[in-house]
């Protein structure tokens, strides 16, 4: 059984930070591409926030570029979303994922991952 599960989401003022947490219970979590998505309000599709590949670089949607980091402890099964110079916009439920490298042609988009976490809000205020 896969499971995700988010912590670390929270009201924050714009300009602030916030550092969300995904712990795994995933067999071969160091050979998986981890990510991040969001969802801005029910029944909106999933946007793509960054993913980690299995060797630690990762990809980063324009978005949050410069502001969000993606890290990941292979030996603890945990993935990160540092989360710097919040904007109101970046308020959303935050999803943490993981899915099969040979499965990534397409990583921006919420098909090519096979595993979700409930979520976590992250509401950001003006």
């Amino acid at each position: 059984q896969v499971l995700l599960r988010e912590s670390g989401g929270g009201l924050v003022q714009a300009g602030g930070s916030l550092n969300l947490s995904c712990e795994a219970s995933i067999r071969g979590f160091s050979v998986r591409a981890m990510g991040w998505f969001l969802r801005r309000a029910p029944g909106k599709e999933r946007e793509f926030v960054g993913l980690s590949w299995p060797g630690g670089s990762a990809e980063y949607a324009d978005s949050v570029k410069g502001r969000f980091t993606i890290s990941r402890d292979n030996a603890k099964n945990m993935l990160y979303l540092q989360m710097n110079s919040l904007k109101p916009e970046d308020t959303s439920v935050y999803y943490c994922t993981g899915g099969r490298t040979y499965q990534m042609e397409h990583y921006y988009r919420s098909g090519a991952w096979d595993s979700w976490g409930q979520g976590t809000q992250v509401t950001v205020t003006s």
